[in-house]
């Protein structure tokens, strides 16, 4: 581990947790609260989803000497907003047992990965991309609100890229974190450090809460955020068995529902950037930056309290700048093998714009009507050719 760490893989491994945190830690709040979460029990679902991001990302990734990157499902947590309305602490634990039960059996019975053998790499590589753009459109229309800080960080990059191409995105964020200082935008005294304590809620399970909670977590959790972590893992060339990673998420959640860790899968933004060239050129090697996200990750777990102070002391466009820089020569990467197969380019771009239109159905994102549009396309074009 010591031959292959680098600086420019600890950073990507910062980054990638700073981004996840920070973009959709207010939902998994809201998700609490519409289950009548008490200040201690909001503070335990933070301790048992960075421990179990971290554990499960540390764990895989060294196991495979590949980066595997984990994260709370955003969309099971807006899901909870409003379907978990009403519903007490004890059944929505007892839905979270019973969607990682699901999430197991996916993995462990190989389904999962026979499904998304199934998808054209063209497909999949145009599902990264429009996974991803939303990040690189952020970015740059964060311009219109902080110009100075984002311009200095976009001329960064640009001399990153140039000059230092492995420590192009270290250079991001340092040219972004001293224009922030110079302007006091950084409000660390906010922070208050403090351990975060764990609750256990006795898990109660009824019908009403697996039909209304526990089956469509599981189904926006496989097609919003498992299917496309897969798609980011294949088409950056990491060939990560599908079938133990989705059964080890199960597992996790399984153990740390009754303190709130209410639905883990694979990552695919912030897994992209620990993944990318930026996090090392030598694809050998960037497995180091998924495992230092997942130490990052449980330090955020155990200092659970500190969470939102933390969150608040980087302005926003900061960490959308670089989130989106960061991710520049992923999604160049992906349209590239995305638009390269003649036969397959009209699918791959249906795939890519109902991807990135950030289109949801039935509660279902768009990564996963991404690839319907785009599956139906190819069908049409190919039958009885």
């Amino acid at each position: 581990m010591l031959k292959d760490l680098s600086l420019s893989a600890v950073v990507a491994g910062f980054v990638a947790v700073l981004v996840g945190f920070t973009s959709s830690v207010v939902i998994v709040f809201q998700a609490a609260a519409a289950l009548g979460a008490t200040p201690a029990q909001t503070t335990s679902w933070v301790w048992a989803l960075g421990l179990g991001m971290g554990l499960t990302s540390l764990g895989l990734s060294l196991r495979y000497r590949m980066p595997v990157l984990t994260a709370w499902s955003t969309p099971g947590a807006a899901l909870l907003v409003t379907a978990g309305a009403g519903t007490g602490m004890a059944e929505a634990v007892g839905a979270f047992m019973v969607c990682a039960l699901l999430i197991t059996l996916a993995g462990a019975t190989g389904w999962f990965a026979r499904v998304m053998d199934r998808i054209p790499q063209p497909l999949a590589a145009a599902l990264l991309a429009g996974v991803l753009a939303r990040f690189a459109f952020d970015a740059f229309t964060s311009l219109q609100r902080e110009f100075v800080l984002v311009f200095v960080m976009f001329l960064a990059y640009l001399a990153g890229r140039r000059l230092w191409p492995r420590y192009a995105v270290p250079g991001v964020l340092l040219a972004g974190v001293a224009v922030a200082a110079l302007h006091g935008q950084l409000h660390f005294e906010a922070v208050q450090w403090r351990w975060a304590a764990p609750v256990f809620t006795m898990p109660a399970f009824s019908l009403a809460a697996t039909i209304g909670i526990a089956l469509p977590l599981f189904v926006v959790t496989m097609a919003s955020q498992n299917l496309p972590g897969v798609a980011a893992q294949r088409a950056a060339g990491f060939d990560v068995p599908v079938s133990p990673a989705i059964a080890t998420t199960g597992i996790a959640t399984l153990l740390l529902a009754p303190f709130g860790g209410y639905a883990l899968n694979l990552a695919a933004i912030t897994a992209a950037i620990c993944m990318g060239r930026e996090a090392h050129e030598d694809p050998a090697r960037r497995w180091v930056a998924a495992a230092a996200a997942g130490v990052f990750y449980i330090v955020l777990g155990l200092l659970g309290g500190a969470v939102v102070g933390l969150i608040a002391a980087f302005p926003p466009p900061l960490v959308l700048a670089v989130a989106g820089f960061a991710l520049l020569g992923t999604i160049g990467g992906g349209l590239a093998a995305a638009m390269k197969d003649d036969g397959a380019r009209e699918a791959a771009l249906v795939t890519f714009l109902v991807t990135a239109s950030g289109l949801s159905l039935a509660g279902v994102g768009a990564a996963f009507w991404g690839v319907v549009a785009g599956a139906l396309t190819l069908f049409v074009q190919r039958w009885r050719a």
